[in-house]
C-alpha cells in the first residue's frame, strides 16, 4: 500500500498547514517516528547477549539510521521555513 493512501488525511492536513513540501516532510517524520517506536519495542525483546541493557547490534544500526534520517528531514524543513520567512 502507498503512503499516499495510508496517510492521506494526515498528508492533506499537513500540506494545507505547511505547504506541499514541508507537509510531506512532516508526515515523513511521523512515519519515521512510528518506525522508531516499533523498533524500540522489538529491542526490548531482542536484547544483546553481551549487554542485556541495550538492543541487539542490528537494531542499534536500524535505530541510528532512522534517527539520522529524521535529523536530515528536520534540517530540510528548517531550511525551507527560513527561506520562506526570508522571502516574505
Amino acid at each position: 500500500m502507498s503512503i499516499f493512501y495510508d496517510r492521506q488525511q494526515e498528508l492533506e492536513r499537513y500540506e494545507f498547514m505547511m505547504g506541499e513540501a514541508r507537509g510531506r516532510l512532516a508526515v515523513t517524520l511521523d512515519a519515521l517516528t512510528d518506525a522508531l517506536i516499533l523498533v524500540g519495542q522489538h529491542g526490548v525483546y531482542c536484547a544483546s547477549t553481551r549487554n542485556p541493557a541495550v538492543p541487539a547490534l542490528d537494531l542499534q544500526a536500524v535505530l541510528a539510521n532512522i534517527n539520522g534520517a529524521k535529523e536530515l528531514v528536520s534540517s530540510v524543513m528548517e531550511k525551507l521555513r527560513l527561506e520562506k520567512e526570508a522571502a516574505e
